[in-house]
């Protein structure tokens, strides 16, 4: 196998036309299901009970020859059976018989868990089952004292979040890489086995690389490619973020979003199973030294089939602010790839205005999307009052942004683009983009948010939420 990185020349196959860096991997399980995804326990314990029943025998046999020499010495003479030395015999006899049952009794409800017990049910079953059914695929593997030694016992902290937290490393070649420590708790467990299992099929210039992992029990641990930029949130919150930098021209911003996108389209087309990510936000978009966006943080990923146009989803899972409608709700349609789509409108967007989608501090009145107000001026053909250009190609920039943007986040996700479209549209001139219909926008009131259920979250911030209830904003 051969992953290319960072080669936007490089393509495996001729098959798409869009082809960017794309190298595809063979799929040996169908991950979306990882239960049935798993070898069958079956012939071990077939094995077992074939044993079981063996030493069982045997032992019946053996209570039986001395039963029947105990028996025998009493037909012989009955007076024998009575004296000491017979007496000794019946009472080690006994003995003998009470341990062999207590031992059988032991030893069957060990064979019952192992018979009866659900295969794949324990997260340790999962995670060994697929390490073993694709060791060719799998990053490599670490013991936990590796990960202390290269991370120089956990020294160099980057962030920390509801996962756990993230230390820069130094591999032995020299490699600077950034190790993420997962909680020891079964919902980390669980997308700590979700991320090993989706990203480990990827293989583009626009998804980070997942070079290794540690899983000792309850150690757990990711090491991916260290990316010096950090995350994009870092670069286009103008307010309301401390360690704003902001300063990022049009340029680098639109070849972020064009990264993007096409980091997406491979991930519902360019794989041989379609990865939904279901968490695009501007804290899982990385940067390398070279402002290269890279997608990360694939623990809520989906893994379905190609052919398939919806998905089952149990729950809601994202981000607040980056959650499409249908997500929240199924009366706006099936969950899809145009799920995905959503969210990465709402992070052009907040690329576009500089600021986040909704005010999370202001009161209920006011907590609304800036959507309607970019709408406002785009739909005069003009760019949002607060973005500052220099020349008309970023003029141009900005608007083609704004526009992609605002269709990406219709209502109806019959009404959006899919990624390829998107992708196209960035590539194509700006007169071939019609103007879109005016978003309807939909939120939660806090009341619904008063317990969320933390599901994911990233270095910076934790706030990916499980949401019972869609309501529609006042």
């Amino acid at each position: 196998m051969m992953i290319i990185v960072g080669n936007p020349l490089v393509c495996a196959t001729g098959k798409y036309p869009n082809c960017h860096g794309i190298t595809l991997m063979p799929m040996s399980m169908n991950l979306n299901n990882t239960e049935d995804a798993l070898p069958s326990g079956r012939p071990k314990t077939h094995k077992m009970a074939i044993v079981f029943g063996l030493s069982l025998g045997c032992l019946c046999l053996i209570v039986l020859g001395f039963g029947l020499f105990i028996w025998w010495r009493h037909k012989n003479n009955p007076q024998a059976f009575f004296d000491l030395k017979g007496a000794t015999i019946a009472g080690v006899g006994l003995v003998i018989l009470v341990v062999i049952i207590f031992n059988q009794k032991k030893c069957l409800n060990v064979i019952q868990r192992k018979i009866f017990k659900k295969p794949g049910s324990s997260l340790d079953c999962k995670v060994e089952n697929f390490i073993s059914s694709n060791s060719f695929l799998a990053p490599k593997r670490y013991n936990f004292s590796e990960v202390k030694k290269i991370t120089n016992s956990f020294q160099n902290k980057l962030g920390q979040g509801g996962f756990g937290v993230v230390y820069k490393a130094i591999l032995q070649d020299g490699r600077h890489v950034a190790v993420k420590v997962i909680s020891n708790s079964t919902r980390c467990g669980e997308e700590f086995l979700n991320e090993v299992a989706s990203i480990s099929k990827t293989s583009h210039v626009n998804i980070v690389s997942l070079l290794g992992f540690c899983y000792e029990r309850n150690k757990k641990a990711l090491i991916y490619e260290f990316m010096s930029n950090g995350s994009l949130d870092k670069f286009i919150y103008k307010k309301g973020s401390p360690d704003a930098i902001c300063t990022l021209d049009w340029n680098v911003l639109y070849k972020i979003a064009i990264g993007v996108a096409r980091g997406l389209e491979y991930l519902h087309r360019g794989c041989n199973t379609k990865i939904l990510h279901f968490d695009i936000k501007p804290q899982n978009i990385l940067l390398d030294e070279e402002f290269c966006p890279k997608i990360c943080d694939f623990g809520l990923a989906k893994l379905c089939k190609k052919k398939e146009s919806n998905v089952s989803l149990v729950g809601t899972r994202g981000t607040i602010g980056y959650i499409a409608p249908e997500v929240f709700s199924r009366t706006f349609g099936g969950v899809s790839h145009k799920s995905d789509v959503f969210s990465y409108g709402m992070l052009i967007i907040e690329m576009v205005g500089g600021r986040k989608n909704y005010a999370s501090g202001g009161s209920h009145s006011s907590e609304m999307f800036f959507p309607d107000w970019i709408y406002k001026d785009v739909e005069h053909g003009n760019i949002p009052a607060n973005c500052f250009v220099n020349t008309k190609e970023e003029n141009d920039m900005v608007l083609k942004m704004a526009l992609i943007s605002l269709w990406c986040i219709q209502t109806h996700p019959s009404d959006r683009p899919s990624m390829s479209k998107v992708v196209d549209m960035f590539e194509g001139p700006l007169h071939s983009i019609p103007n879109p219909p005016k978003p309807v926008l939909y939120y939660p009131q806090k009341e619904t948010l008063s317990n969320p259920d933390i599901s994911s979250s990233d270095i910076h911030e934790t706030n990916s939420l499980t949401i019972q209830e869609f309501v529609p904003l006042d």
